[in-house]
């Protein structure tokens, strides 16, 4: 990871975080312009490809779609593509086995990345409408992602 990235991370559990999270669930209705405008402010200034933390600490889930679509442009039966790459975890979900992600090459870029998991496209998230639903999932990312981070900076400045 860029060292200048890390100074953005944040403990998801803090207190002190958790409470300006309660204190921005009051803005339920500016939210989504906030995290829009601030998205879109910290992808012009950081790049996903010097750091690339998601895919080297956590799985994204795969859905059944995702399945079919990566296993078909490896020429692979669904069923070999799960045994060889995925597991179901504690909520029955399909993640990846190991992490980092298998298909995250030497230079952060990846190896599917045109047919990638429908959770990687989405990822982190901060650009989707409603994010009032997925406040403490934004909370939990922001440990994870710097350009999380830095949103959270400027937004819970507004509280």
């Amino acid at each position: 990871m860029n060292s200048d990235y890390q100074k953005y991370l944040k403990d998801p559990n803090d207190p002190a975080l958790k409470k300006k999270f309660q204190q921005l669930r009051k803005k339920r209705k500016e939210l989504d312009r906030l995290f829009h405008e601030e998205h879109q402010k910290v992808f012009n200034e950081m790049d996903c490809l010097e750091c690339a933390n998601c895919c080297k600490t956590t799985s994204p889930i795969f859905t059944l779609q995702d399945i079919a679509r990566i296993s078909k442009k490896f020429k692979m039966k669904e069923g070999d593509f799960i045994s060889q790459y995925l597991r179901l975890d504690e909520e029955n979900d399909y993640v990846l086995q190991t992490s980092p992600c298998a298909f995250l090459n030497e230079d952060n870029t990846c190896f599917i990345y045109d047919f990638r998991p429908n959770a990687c496209r989405e990822y982190p998230h901060t650009d989707r409408k409603n994010m009032y639903q997925i406040l403490n999932l934004t909370r939990t990312n922001s440990g994870m992602c710097p350009a999380v981070g830095k949103i959270m900076d400027e937004i819970l400045k507004t509280v």
